[in-house]
Parts: C-alpha cells; sequence; structure tokens
C-alpha cells in the first residue's frame, strides 16, 4: 500500500461526520499529512500527542472470536463476582451444596470504603447492577492474550470511535475496520439507553470530574455525535448539575432540564470532590435517575483478579462461571495475590511467589527474590488517586532491590485501607507495525509491543464487541500504556 496517499481533498478538510451523514472515502493508507490535519482540527486531542501509523492494527478472524469470548467471560466474571461479594457480606455458604464461608472477602473489597459507599454497594436495589461498559487490558503475549485489569471506567471511547471513523476504509478490500458503521457510539447511547427502557427519548448527561478533566474533550466529542443523531446526550461538569425536589436537573438557557441517566466519568475515591455527590445519591434512591457504571466500588477493584486466583475461593469459582468462560478466565488472568501483613503461626507460609527459590511466610521476604522472580507487578487495587494510568504500578524485575523492597513495605503499610495487588508480570512479544517518523518518514517494519483494549457494551445481558484501540509502544518499554512514544490505533479484521 502506498504509504502517503492521501486522505483530504485539496483543501485538506477531512469528513468525520457519522457515517449516515457522507460516506468517508479513503484510499488504503492513511497519509501523515492527513493524520496531522485530522488530530489537529479536534479538541478531542488537546494536551495529547502519540506516534502516528498509516494502517489499523490488523487481527486476525480467530483472534476477533477470541475476543468475543473474553466479553462473554468478562461479564460473567462480573456476575460471579456481584454474587462473591453479597454471599461474603451476609454470611451465607458460598456454594449450593456444601459449606463454604469467606467473610474475609468481603474485607477486602470494603477495606477503605467509607460506610455510605458500603451501604449502596450492597443496598439491594442494586443488585444485579453492572458497569455498562467494559474494558480488559490484554497483552498480546507468546502464550496469547493475558489481561492486566477489567476496567469498569474506561477512557477512549470517544478517541476510539474516532479513529475507527478516520481510519475507516483505509486497510483496502475485505478489511473492515472493527466497529465500523460508528459501532462505538450507537452501541454505548443503546447501553445507556436501556437503563431506561419506558422512556422513548432519555436526556444522559457525561458527567466528567475535575479529576478525569483530561478525558472532558472525548466525552463532549462522543456527546456532540450522539446530539447530531438526534439523541438528548449532553456532557457536563458535576458542578452543572443540581438538584429539584429528588431529581436532577442542569440549566438549558435559564430552563431546568430534567436528567434520566447520568454516566460517571468519575472514580469512586473522587466523590468527596465531587459537591453535588449527595444529590446524585439522593435522586438515584427515589428512583429518579439512573446512574452508570454504578457506584459500587468493589466492582472496581483490581483485587477481584486475585480473589479468582484464591486457592480456598477455586470451587466457588468453579461452581459460578460457565464451563467456557472459567477455561477463558484461568488461561486470561496471570497470578495474582493479595498483599496482606497479618502474621502467620510458626512454619506457615504464604500462597504466594517464591524468593531466593523458597516459599516466604512473610511478603517482605520478596525483596530477597532474585532479579528473575521479581517478574511481578505491584500496584493498588483501587479507590486510590494512583489506582488508574499505571501510576502506582512497579514492576520488581525493572527496579533496584532497594526500590523494590520500598515498594512492598509501602504497599504493607497501606494495606488496612488501600489493599494491593501483586500479579505475575507476562512479558508482551515483539511484533511489528509501520509507523510515521516524526518528520513523516515511513518505517515500515517498526517493532514494538501491543497493548489491546477491546471495548464491549452491556445490553440485555449481552457483552457486545465494537471496537478495540492498540497501544503500539518501543520495545524497551516494560509497562506498556499511552505515551507519546506509543502509536494510538484502531483495529481491523484481515482477510
Amino acid at each position: 500500500m502506498p504509504a502517503h496517499s492521501s486522505i483530504a481533498d485539496s483543501s485538506r478538510s477531512i469528513d468525520l461526520r457519522p457515517t449516515g451523514a457522507r460516506p468517508m472515502k479513503q484510499p488504503a493508507a492513511v497519509d501523515f499529512a492527513g493524520l496531522k490535519a485530522a488530530f489537529a482540527a479536534q479538541p478531542l486531542f488537546e494536551d495529547k500527542s502519540w506516534q502516528l501509523s498509516p494502517e489499523a492494527w490488523p487481527l486476525s478472524p480467530d483472534q476477533v472470536a477470541d475476543l468475543e469470548q473474553i466479553g462473554a467471560a468478562c461479564l460473567e466474571f462480573h456476575h460471579a463476582l456481584e454474587k462473591l461479594y453479597l454471599r461474603s457480606a451476609s454470611g451465607k455458604s458460598l456454594l449450593r451444596n456444601h459449606s463454604l464461608h469467606a467473610p474475609w472477602v468481603v474485607d477486602y473489597l470494603e477495606r477503605g470504603k467509607p460506610a455510605q459507599l458500603v451501604e449502596h454497594a450492597r443496598d439491594p436495589r442494586n443488585a444485579g447492577a453492572f458497569p455498562t461498559v467494559l474494558r480488559p487490558d490484554l497483552l498480546l503475549t507468546d502464550e496469547g492474550f493475558v489481561m492486566t485489569e477489567l476496567d469498569s471506567v474506561p477512557g477512549g471511547i470517544g478517541l476510539t470511535a474516532f479513529l475507527n471513523r478516520l481510519y475507516a476504509g483505509a486497510s483496502g478490500s475485505g478489511r473492515e475496520i472493527l466497529g465500523s458503521g460508528d459501532q462505538m457510539i450507537s452501541a454505548f447511547y443503546d447501553s445507556l439507553a436501556a437503563l431506561r427502557p419506558e422512556l422513548p427519548s432519555p436526556r444522559i448527561a457525561l458527567v466528567v470530574s475535575d479529576e478525569s478533566a483530561t478525558y472532558r474533550p472525548e466525552m463532549q466529542w462522543l456527546a456532540e455525535q450522539l446530539q447530531l443523531a438526534g439523541k438528548q446526550v449532553v456532557c457536563l461538569s458535576p458542578r452543572e448539575i443540581f438538584p429539584l425536589e429528588n431529581a436532577l436537573f442542569y440549566d438549558v438557557g435559564g430552563t431546568p432540564e430534567k436528567l434520566d441517566i447520568l454516566y460517571r466519568f468519575f472514580e469512586l475515591f473522587d466523590l468527596p470532590n465531587i459537591p453535588t455527590a449527595p444529590y446524585i445519591f439522593e435522586a438515584w434512591a427515589a428512583g429518579e435517575v439512573a446512574i452508570a457504571p454504578p457506584m459500587r466500588s468493589f466492582q472496581e477493584e483490581k483485587l477481584g483478579l486475585a480473589l479468582f486466583h484464591h486457592h480456598r475461593l477455586a470451587d466457588y469459582w468453579r461452581e459460578a462461571l460457565s464451563k467456557r468462560a472459567h477455561k477463558v478466565l484461568t488461561k486470561l488472568i496471570p497470578e495474582s495475590w493479595i498483599l496482606d501483613p497479618a502474621p502467620l503461626p510458626p512454619g506457615a507460609v504464604l500462597d504466594g511467589p517464591l524468593a531466593a527459590g523458597r516459599p516466604i511466610s512473610d511478603w517482605r521476604e520478596l525483596a530477597n527474590a532474585s532479579q528473575k522472580e521479581r517478574d511481578l507487578i505491584l500496584k493498588v487495587s483501587g479507590y486510590h488517586e494512583t489506582a488508574w494510568g499505571a501510576r502506582s504500578v512497579t514492576l520488581g524485575a525493572d527496579s533496584s532491590r532497594e526500590e523494590w523492597a520500598a515498594a512492598l513495605d509501602r504497599a504493607l503499610d497501606l494495606a488496612p485501607t488501600h489493599p494491593h495487588v501483586l500479579q505475575r508480570y507476562k512479558k508482551p512479544r515483539r511484533v511489528s507495525h509501520p509507523v510515521y517518523e516524526a518528520n513523516g518518514d515511513l518505517r515500515a517494519d517498526a517493532q514494538g509491543r501491543l497493548r489491546l483494549c477491546p471495548y464491549y457494551f452491556v445490553k440485555s445481558g449481552q457483552a457486545t464487541l465494537s471496537g478495540a484501540l492498540a497501544t503500539f509502544c518501543p520495545p524497551d518499554k516494560k509497562i506498556i500504556h499511552g505515551m507519546q512514544d506509543a502509536a494510538l490505533l484502531p483495529c481491523r479484521l484481515t482477510a
């Protein structure tokens, strides 16, 4: 495919309207100048930059089939996690025909949470409430996909939808963009509107906090695209919401307009910084507004993946999940452990990694692990300002002994209020993809490592794959996330 074929007319304008407005016509590859112009024209990309590529990331039919199964398994995981949480909280046996009690599960999941949030999570009216958007973070390894976490408040929805449009048709005949036809936008809306099926045209607010302000432009862009499609969707700051009686409103030219559905783009640890948070809880309790994702903190704890691998819960997961979902998750989730400094009796050892070839009885003994044994990721589980964006992540093998020991000490000191998770590090394999240099020259086979973020939108008990964002990082990057050195790409299905 030509490296510099144009996606724009002579005025360099680019059609990024909804696909129903006018079909986008693009040649086989997206040129450097066209990409730069498209990104510069959109406030969606304010203060963000990354490497550019002429092609969407290729996925084989088998890989897409795997992604479909992963989405179904992730939704089953959420159902099983809710049951585990509620049964642990109520003191009920986890199994139908055998006695298995695990009060320690709810202790882990509720550590450091305010009483109101705990009460809300356990409220019977919240039973069966799950995130409407699921985004697992997948690394492409020699063993296939590995899931490092399952995000319920993911960024990148608008960005991926934008990239899908930009690259649509750019991969040639028979190679379609995953999520073409604005599936990301329509599925996002449908998953939210389904929360109020009695309303033919619900009024929806995408509420973005100051803590999450870097994502506000893409949420504004999403709202604008849905408005163009005739939907009542707005993007608001929490300060723009106000209560009247038990409902939530916002101002439209001096007229209060009632909100039916609130999509919260803020983490639960941020609630104390949101002055309208009490009104949000009150409106939900009165049945006046539906909220997605639910404000149930146990659904946003990374330690849920460690609970999946806990040896005392093995029978529970086998009973709670379908055979297919259990098989998919067993392969997908790397070994993970919850760092708990609770003392052990003499002679007991932890269910955890080895240090110097021997079992450990104290997590701090991992400071003596060899570099190979330190192929471990340490990160805060959730409900903390560093729990997103890889800000709390420490890779043991990439740290000095002193740095690794300090990270372990810090994690154990915080355990009573902010549990940390230890996860086996699975190194992404090297792959190649064309990438533009900063001057526009094309490197046809740039080397790097891949993180894939598929987006699933939940409606009627089904998780529908509607797009995926590929993050292609240089090969020397151990922890893969969005960065200036990475290329961010939509995905395409290969013939």
